[in-house]
């Protein structure tokens, strides 16, 4: 059998990789096995493809924010000798809103595979359940180390138990060593040795064992709290030291500096199996009980500690019967309590040690090895499953790879430049907040799709933008000079309007805390200047912004009410100009005019308001009566605008019509589920590279920047905020409904009617 491994591998140093090579290990000593042909297909956080020296094992290399990787991937494996795939599945190693990259792999994947799922969630996201249900869906079979995870996957997942496979956490294979060097260390010598190790972490509880060291020392004191294990990466990279240092400080406050050592570095499994077997007792102070997998924990029972625990999941199924003692999240005096219990009674100590050893034979990895390959022979005897026969709508490889260098280029430390010549920044013409608020909208897409960093710079040069343009009464100026002089006092509705969008989405999904509290100081300053709108487009945009607001504040009253009377004014248009065939809010279409159902349907979303709803809904197919002609989108032409019972005049077409005609669809697709609405969105984004009545893309390859509109004969070879940023924020939107596609075609029964 010849196997290859989707997973993290040393020498990067994470639990993951740690666990792939076991069972590789593992795996190779079973007659079955063919390690030679064998691979490993390992995952990089990084764009550095030779970030890690990796052994010879390894054949490919996925950077893990990388999707074309993910397809190269699946090539690289259908075309190799491999017989069955491994995948070793945790959310924060794949690239995508909630690793959804790892889809484009296993969709294109023609051998057979199992997935391990080192994580079940009991309250996943929609995308997280989803992406579950996709993997379990294509996957010959689950695996999972634990009672609870089956649980969670059949009750909250709804997968089937038949496709769910229980096999433990593996252990090494060794015994305890007479010549313990760690025992007989500086360190351990003449100490009675509590011990924690794993990457540190605030979720880990330590300071819980911290403060129970006093109770403890009291009654003995030769006690020392060993803790082993580097900071983690994540934690280093965004607050350096600070949570290791603030234990310090607390063991100092406490009286205990002597009484609690750290030991900062990453170690071998033989080099932990020592500290493991020379230690007094294992300690997991974890601060809840979402945690279904628990590699140090099985480590611990496997060398045969004595163990106590706070009750996670895990630990409540592998220390039952005695084999390890449990105290309440958070309680130090309890944990105090059954520490110094053990230290005293040596009886009760080696009766929790030999029950851990015993559980624990049956946990090494040899004998994991075996279940696995029996599996994986299980798996190739029933051969793939049935690959769905709808091919996706969204072909997310044929699309432009994210590329902001033009963004960048028009940004500088002030915000975005309003105009370019060509891919030029044109700095005569300044700035405007419209651009930069479109700006934020779109490095925050960016950032929440898959964590681009450099959009997470850009945002708060944009942010700090908006700041700056809003007045001491709450209201926007728009225009700003070159030399930072502002050139109105008070900016137009729609410009308003658009500010509160971005404000409102900062407010929903902004990427820290500090980000969140600036946009909610900004967004509440101008709730006074709501009830004075009086256009319709200014109106509909402070209604997506007040919607996205809610949809993390949802008993706000006020903003309940203030939302309610904009959209009653929407409908209080419609209501007046609905004529006929003619279903639309004013007797002519304009400019950006998909905002106006979209904003209804961030209504009906926000307030569940079926009017706004149907309205949305009746003004959509009217939209969509004229704007699909020929099989690709008109967007409305702003030479005369279309009037009453008139027709499109179709030329120019800017970019923002298009944007909004791809949000439009985005949300009526994600609240309906029906997939015409991703067929049309798609299309309208295609427009962008050259489905249109030229034929030529407005998108330019080479400068990353988009021209200013659609002409009858040519394109605007200007290449301004507006347009480019019009694109990026659909290229991004077209990305999330790609993700949320996988659920609605999951059937192979759906049928797909693309547009010719």
């Amino acid at each position: 059998m010849k196997i290859a491994y989707i997973s993290t591998y040393p020498p990067r140093e994470c639990g993951l990789a740690t666990f792939n090579q076991n069972l590789v290990n593992a795996l190779s000593l079973n007659p079955s096995y063919n390690p030679q042909q064998s691979f490993v297909v390992a995952m990089n956080e990084s764009e550095n493809l030779d970030e890690h020296a990796y052994p010879k094992e390894v054949k490919f290399v996925i950077r893990q924010q990388n999707q074309q990787d993910y397809i190269d991937a699946a090539n690289f494996i259908n075309e190799s000798d491999i017989d069955t795939v491994i995948i070793e599945h945790e959310f924060g190693i794949f690239g995508g809103n909630s690793g959804v990259f790892l889809l484009s792999l296993i969709n294109r994947l023609k051998k057979p595979f199992i997935t391990i799922l080192h994580t079940v969630l009991k309250e996943p996201s929609f995308m997280q359940q989803t992406i579950i249900k996709e993997i379990a869906l294509k996957s010959s079979k689950i695996v999972v180390m634990s009672k609870k995870a089956v649980l969670f996957l059949t009750s909250i997942y709804q997968i089937p138990k038949s496709s769910i496979k229980l096999i433990e956490h593996g252990v090494p294979d060794l015994e305890p060593i007479l010549n313990n060097e760690v025992a007989q260390s500086d360190l351990f010598k003449n100490r009675k040795v509590l011990f924690t190790f794993g990457l540190i972490s605030r979720n880990k509880g330590l300071e819980t064992m911290i403060k129970a060291l006093p109770n403890i020392a009291a009654e003995h004191p030769e006690v020392l709290y060993v803790i082993l294990g580097n900071t983690h990466p994540g934690v280093v990279k965004h607050n350096g030291e600070e949570y290791r240092d603030s234990l310090k400080a607390l063991a100092k406050d406490l009286g205990v500096e002597n009484n609690i050592a750290f030991v900062n570095k990453f170690v071998s499994e033989e080099e932990l199996h020592q500290y493991l077997t020379a230690c007094y007792i294992y300690v997991t102070p974890y601060l809840n009980e979402a945690q279904i997998t628990s590699g140090t924990l099985s480590y611990a029972i496997g060398a045969g500690a004595a163990v106590v625990s706070t009750p996670y999941w895990h630990a409540q199924e592998l220390l039952a019967d005695n084999r390890g003692k449990l105290f309440d999240f958070k309680n130090d005096k309890q944990l105090a309590q059954i520490v110094n219990e053990l230290l005293s009674d040596e009886h009760k100590h080696q009766q929790l040690k030999q029950n851990a050893y015993q559980y624990g034979l049956d946990l090494r990895w040899p004998a994991i090895g075996n279940v696995y390959i029996n599996v994986l022979e299980d798996a190739l005897a029933a051969g793939n499953k049935p690959q769905r026969t709808v091919p996706p709508i969204i072909d997310v490889e044929g699309m432009p790879a994210l590329n902001l260098n033009h963004i960048n280029l028009l940004t500088d430390d002030t915000g975005i430049i309003q105009h370019a010549r060509f891919g030029i920044p044109n700095l005569k013409e300044g700035y405007c907040i419209d651009d930069n608020a479109r700006a934020l909208i779109m490095a925050l897409m960016a950032f929440e799709q898959d964590k681009n960093q450099k959009a997470l710079k850009l945002i708060p040069v944009y942010l700090s933008f908006i700041q700056y343009m809003q007045r001491e009464d709450g209201n926007f100026r728009n225009f700003l000079s070159f030399n930072r002089n502002y050139l109105d006092e008070v900016g137009s509705e729609d410009s308003f309007g658009r500010t509160i969008w971005s404000l409102g989405y900062l407010i929903a999904v902004a990427p820290n805390n500090s980000y969140r509290e600036f946009g909610r100081e900004l967004f509440s300053h101008s709730v006074t200047h709501f009830k004075d709108l009086k256009y319709l487009r200014g109106k509909a945009n402070t209604v997506i912004g007040i919607a996205n607001f809610l949809s993390v504040h949802q008993g706000d009253e006020l903003l309940i009410t203030e939302i309610n009377q904009l959209a009653k004014s929407l409908v209080s248009s419609y209501h007046a100009n609905k004529d006929g065939d003619w279903h639309w809010f004013e007797d002519i279409l304009t400019y950006d005019n998909a905002i106006l159902p979209l904003a209804l349907l961030h209504h009906y979303e926000a307030t569940g308001n079926q009017e706004s709803y149907q309205i949305a809904m009746e003004s959509i197919e009217f939209l969509n009566s004229f704007s699909f002609e020929n099989g690709y989108l008109n967007p409305v032409g702003n030479a005369g605008w279309m009037k009453k019972h008139g027709k499109n005049p179709i030329y120019d077409q800017q970019a923002i019509e298009t944007m909004a005609m791809v949000l439009l669809y985005a949300k009526t697709f994600e609240i309906t589920k029906d997939i015409k609405y991703l067929n049309m969105m798609h299309t309208s984004y295609e427009w962008f590279l050259g489905k249109n009545s030229l034929h030529i893309p407005l998108y330019d390859f080479e400068t990353n920047g988009c021209a200013d509109g659609l002409q009858f004969n040519s394109v605007n070879r200007n290449q301004g905020a507006e347009s480019t940023l019009a694109y990026f924020i659909s290229h991004l939107a077209v990305l999330k409904a790609a993700e949320a596609e996988y659920v609605t075609l999951a059937s192979p029964l759906v049928e797909v009617d693309k547009l010719a």
